[in-house]
């Protein structure tokens, strides 16, 4: 006779346990297969005010546009697997602009990276849905949204009637928690239910703890050591690190001085399982992530090496 009572799951519901790793998804021309290897998003920054300097937009500039398809075209010889359009600032005190300004910076360059490149996946940074919408009209491929743990309702209903995959990122409007790292995960959980009450597929999400977005810098650290748990929410982990303030305090170092420290979180996010980092400096971060790659998720052979 069995004693002990167990709990059998109702009819209707699912295990409740993640696979690992996560079905591969689809971008674009790409096929992800998370846990194979850590990918890599390259930045352009279609901005005048980017907290790092790399922005390419000045007040009188009509060549943005193919500075930022040469800068793409060099991310992706470099071994970038996808590329950020972003046409709005986000870095603390950015000055927000006007939605007809963002489309007027992020569109053209979506259109002439994606004539340039009509292979490479190319994301969408933005948390406007006619931003988005307009920007996926001309090739954009994915939703990389910023205030994805408040998303905006037009926003994730137009995610879900394309069929597009999104990135949710963690934010807040002030860091006030009791447990940052608790909070985060509670945050990005519910961010998932949201995503999938719209009708966005579960295989078709991303989650980013978001460095740098409501947090100090202390918070920001404490987030990177339990970088692990974030793992465990069964989704692909998109991590944006690159040329961060807390880095920069840490070393008191300016932005354009961040590259070593940016390495050391590329390295640290492969070996706790993170799928995608989002980085200014692409062929450093790739040198960096394969040879993480080889120590911790294998399948490197010595014969492969030619």
């Amino acid at each position: 006779m069995d004693a002990t009572p167990s709990v059998a799951l109702p009819t209707d519901a699912g295990r409740g346990i993640p696979a690992r790793p996560p079905a591969p998804m689809r971008i674009g021309a790409g096929t992800f297969e998370w846990g194979a290897r850590t990918y890599v998003m390259g930045i352009v920054n279609v901005t005048p005010d980017s907290f790092s300097g790399d922005g390419l937009l000045a007040e009188t500039d009509a060549s943005f546009v193919e500075r930022a398809v040469a800068q793409a075209r060099q991310m992706a010889d470099e071994g970038a697997d996808m590329i950020d359009v972003g046409g709005q600032s986000t870095r603390p005190g950015h000055a927000d602009v006007a939605m007809q300004q963002e489309l007027d910076r992020a569109v053209p360059v979506v259109r002439a990276i994606r004539a340039a490149l009509p292979e490479m996946p190319i994301s969408i940074d933005t948390t406007s849905a006619e931003v988005a919408a307009a920007a996926v009209d001309v090739g954009a491929d994915l939703v990389n949204d910023i205030w994805g743990v408040a998303a905006d309702d037009d926003l994730v209903h137009l995610v879900a009637e394309r069929h597009l995959p999104i990135v949710l990122m963690h934010n807040r409007a002030q860091a006030r928690y009791a447990n940052v790292v608790a909070e985060v995960l509670a945050d990005l959980s519910r961010a998932l239910d949201a995503a999938l009450a719209a009708g966005i597929a579960w295989d078709a999400t991303i989650v980013d703890p978001g460095i740098g977005f409501g947090k100090t810098a202390a918070q920001n650290l404490a987030v990177l050591h339990d970088l692990h748990l974030i793992v465990a929410l069964g989704r692909p982990v998109l991590l944006g690190t690159s040329r961060k303030s807390t880095i920069g305090k840490v070393l008191d170092l300016p932005a354009e001085e961040r590259l070593e420290g940016t390495l050391a979180t590329t390295a640290l996010a492969v070996s706790a399982g993170v799928d995608i980092v989002r980085v200014h400096d692409v062929q450093p971060n790739v040198r960096v992530a394969r040879v993480a790659d080889a120590i911790v998720r294998g399948g490197w052979r010595e014969e492969s090496n030619t």
